[in-house]
C-alpha cells in the first residue's frame, strides 16, 4: 500500500490520500510556492515494475499529462505538472474538494433534478467540443470520470487513454481495446477509427443514467454488454421514465445511435440543444395536463389536416405559455426564431405604436423569425389573457417526416396569407 501520507514529494507536501484508482493513488498536497493545494496522482509502483504490462502502464500514465497538460477548459481537471522522482512517478493536478462524482447520482434513489442533469450534460458537451478542437477525444467519457465540485459545477477528468490525433503523438499513445465497455461506442468496441462521435455515445449513455437510474446496455456479461452495444436499440429514455421531456428523450436517442453518422456532428451542436431544454423543462411544472393542452389545440384551425399522432408531436416540440392582458410576446427590433400558434385570447400586432390588425384564436403569429431569425418587424401585445404554443424550428426537425412535412405545407400556406393581408393593411395605413 502507497503511504506518502506528512512527506514531500518534490517541492510539494503531501497531507493525505484521498482516492484511489486503477493508475494510481490520489493524495492531496500544498504547493508552497503558488501557495494553493493541489492534487497529486502518483503510479502504482507494483504496476510499473510489472515485467508484461509495466511500460504500457507508464505510457498510458505519463500520457495523461502530456494530454490534459495542454487542455485550459473551466471543465476539464488542468494538469499543471508531471514528474519522475526516485521510483515514483507523479502527475500534478487542480485539486477538487469533495471528491465527488457523476457515479453518486446514477442510482433511482439519488438522482438529480431534471435542471441540473441538463446543465452538467450541457458543460460536458462544451468541454469536450473544447478538446476535441484541440485534436483530443476522452475515450472513457463514463459518470466516475466526471467530477463535482461543491457548487455542483462539473470537471472532465482522466484523460489516460485518451486519443491525441498529432503525428508526433503515436509513440505515446495506447491503442487498442481500452476504456470502460459500459460506456463505449460501437465503433470503439469494434476497433473501428474513431472520431469525435464516440464521446458523445459515451456522454449519452451517462446522461441515459443521470435520467433514469439505469443503463441503456446493461447485460449480465461482457459479450451481453457488447451485443447491446453494437446491435440492440437501447429502450427509449422517455420509456425508460415517463416525466422525461420528450425533447430532452430525443437529444440522449440520438447521442446513442449506433452509426456514428447519425448522431451529432458536434459537441457544441449538443450543446445547443440542450441549452433549449430549459424552457421546456418548465412544462413539468404546469397545472395544464397533456390531454388538456390536446383537446385545446386539436380544435384550432393550424391543425385541421394533422393526425392526433401529429398534433401530438406538435404539442412535445411546443413550449405552453400563458399571458397577462398588455403584456409584449413579441418586441420589434428583437431577433427571435420562435413561431407561436394562438391557443386562447387575443392579441394585438402593432408596428411601432401603431395598431396594424388583432389575431385571435386559432391565428399564427412569427412567421419570419422562424424562417430566417431575423429581427423582429412587429410587436405583439396581448390585449386579453392569451394562452400560446411557442414553437422552434430546431425541435421541430425531430418530429417524423410526415408530421414535418404537413407541419411546413400548413406553416407556409399560413405564411402567404399573412404576407398577403400585412401587405394589404401596411398599404391602406400609409405604410412603403
Amino acid at each position: 500500500m502507497l503511504d506518502l501520507k506528512n512527506k514531500s514529494l518534490g517541492k510539494f507536501e503531501v497531507a493525505e490520500e484521498i482516492g484511489r484508482g486503477s493508475m494510481g493513488t490520489v493524495f492531496l498536497a500544498h504547493d508552497p510556492f503558488s501557495s494553493r493545494n493541489v492534487a497529486i496522482k502518483v503510479a502504482n509502483p507494483e504496476q510499473l515494475q510489472d515485467p508484461t504490462q509495466g511500460k504500457r502502464y507508464r505510457k498510458m500514465f505519463f500520457h495523461e499529462a502530456k494530454v490534459a497538460g495542454r487542455l485550459r477548459h473551466p471543465n476539464i481537471v488542468q494538469v499543471f505538472d508531471a514528474s519522475l522522482e526516485d521510483d515514483f512517478c507523479y502527475i500534478v493536478m487542480e485539486y477538487i474538494p469533495g471528491d465527488k462524482t457523476l457515479y453518486e447520482h446514477i442510482k433511482p434513489g439519488n438522482l438529480l433534478p431534471l435542471e441540473d442533469v441538463v446543465r452538467i450534460a450541457f458543460k460536458c458537451a462544451r468541454a469536450l467540443e473544447y478538446a476535441h478542437r484541440n485534436s483530443v477525444i476522452h475515450r472513457d467519457i463514463k459518470p466516475r470520470n466526471i467530477l463535482l465540485t461543491d457548487e455542483n459545477d462539473v470537471k472532465i477528468a482522466d484523460f489516460s487513454i485518451a486519443l491525441l490525433f498529432e503525428p508526433e503523438a503515436t509513440e505515446t499513445q495506447v491503442h487498442g481495446y481500452v476504456g470502460s465497455p459500459l460506456y463505449m461506442s460501437p465503433e470503439q468496441i469494434l476497433e473501428a477509427p474513431l472520431s469525435n462521435k464516440s464521446d458523445l455515445f459515451s456522454l449519452g449513455a451517462t446522461l441515459y443514467e443521470m435520467l433514469t437510474g439505469k443503463h441503456p446496455f446493461a447485460g449480465d456479461s461482457l459479450p451481453a454488454i457488447i451485443q447491446k452495444i453494437t446491435e440492440q436499440p437501447h429502450v427509449p429514455v422517455c420509456e425508460a421514465r415517463q416525466d422525461v421531456p420528450a425533447v430532452l428523450g430525443h437529444i440522449v436517442d440520438r447521442c446513442l445511435m449506433k452509426n456514428p453518422d447519425d448522431r451529432y456532428k458536434t459537441g457544441l451542436d449538443l450543446a445547443a440543444d440542450l441549452s433549449l431544454v430549459y424552457s421546456h423543462i418548465e412544462l413539468l411544472e404546469e397545472e395544464v395536463s397533456n390531454d388538456d393542452k390536446f383537446n385545446l389545440v386539436k380544435e384550432l384551425t393550424f391543425f385541421n389536416e394533422f393526425t392526433e399522432p401529429e398534433v401530438w408531436e406538435v404539442i412535445n416540440a411546443s413550449g405552453w405559455q400563458e399571458h397577462n392582458p398588455e403584456s409584449r410576446i413579441i418586441t420589434e427590433g428583437d431577433i427571435d426564431s420562435s413561431f407561436y400558434i394562438m391557443v386562447a385570447g387575443e392579441v394585438e400586432v402593432r408596428k411601432g405604436e401603431q395598431p396594424v390588425y388583432v389575431l385571435k384564436q386559432g391565428d399564427c403569429f412569427g412567421e419570419m423569425g422562424f424562417i430566417a431569425g431575423t429581427e423582429r418587424t412587429a410587436s405583439i401585445i396581448t390585449r386579453t389573457p392569451v394562452t400560446t404554443m411557442k414553437v422552434r424550428a430546431s425541435l421541430i426537425e425531430r418530429a417524423s417526416l410526415q408530421c414535418q412535412l404537413r407541419f411546413h405545407k400548413v406553416f407556409l400556406s399560413t405564411l402567404v396569407q399573412r404576407l398577403s393581408h400585412t401587405t394589404e393593411r401596411m398599404s391602406k395605413l400609409g405604410y412603403q
